[in-house]
């Protein structure tokens, strides 16, 4: 009998059906996903609200005058990057419920409502069962961080990044030629070439890991076998 229960999750014999106490249990289990994916989803939110008060405060300190430094939008593109890596990582948790709960419904719910039980991909309920058996995150923190900046982070850093440029032609008067806006990007003894070229290469990785991750993922859920992957 203990090594009846103990038989892995890839067994394929056929799944007996649910009775109605256990029919009622995966409802539950459902609503539990649903509650756990709401929690964290809220979490990545507050995060993205992080990114947006501090580069709200970086433009009202640097814009505040004609006088005053470009020098805050330069240090909020390292919060956002800290803060980026910290949604990355909520993202991955918010993910692994998000799946399950969606799971569910394409495996449990769709079949229920159209009527259509045999389309089903056969031992669903076994790859479920393995997940809950094994948990794990159904993507890696580079992937959640271009999913991340595709949907959000993009935004962001194109606002940063205009007022910055903004910034520089305009004050403390407009800019004759490109040669002056460059100057005006020196920070102490750091000339301004060097600056802009730092500035170029910070927007090019946020660029080179959105579409990277993008193929990715394109490629992820373009070779997997059936509908009974997750993640």
């Amino acid at each position: 009998m203990v090594r009846a229960m103990l038989r892995p999750a890839e067994d394929t014999r056929e799944t007996p059906e649910l009775n109605a106490a256990e029919l009622g249990a995966i409802a539950h289990l459902y609503r539990g996903e649903i509650y756990r994916s709401t929690i964290w989803r809220t979490r990545l939110d507050n995060t993205t609200n992080w990114s947006i008060v501090t580069l709200g405060i970086a433009l009202s300190s640097t814009f505040s005058s004609r006088e005053a430094s470009a020098l805050p939008l330069i240090l909020i593109g390292m919060l956002l990057a800290v803060f980026l890596g910290l949604e990355a990582r909520r993202y991955r948790y918010f993910n692994v419920w998000r799946a399950r709960a969606r799971f569910l419904e394409t495996h449990w719910y769709v079949p229920i409502l159209s009527g259509k039980r045999g389309d089903d991909d056969a031992g669903w309920r076994n790859i479920l069962a393995e997940d809950y058996l094994h948990p794990r995150h159904h993507i890696s923190f580079v992937r959640a961080a271009g999913r991340r900046i595709r949907r959000t982070y993009i935004w962001i850093i194109v606002i940063q990044t205009s007022a910055y440029i903004g910034k520089l032609a305009i004050h403390p008067q407009m800019a004759a030629h490109l040669d002056e806006l460059i100057d005006r990007a020196a920070i102490g003894p750091i000339p301004g070439w060097v600056v802009i070229c730092c500035g170029l290469v910070y927007n090019l990785c946020w660029v080179v890991l959105a579409v990277a991750t993008y193929w990715l993922d394109r490629r992820a859920h373009g070779t997997r076998p059936s509908a009974g992957g997750m993640g």
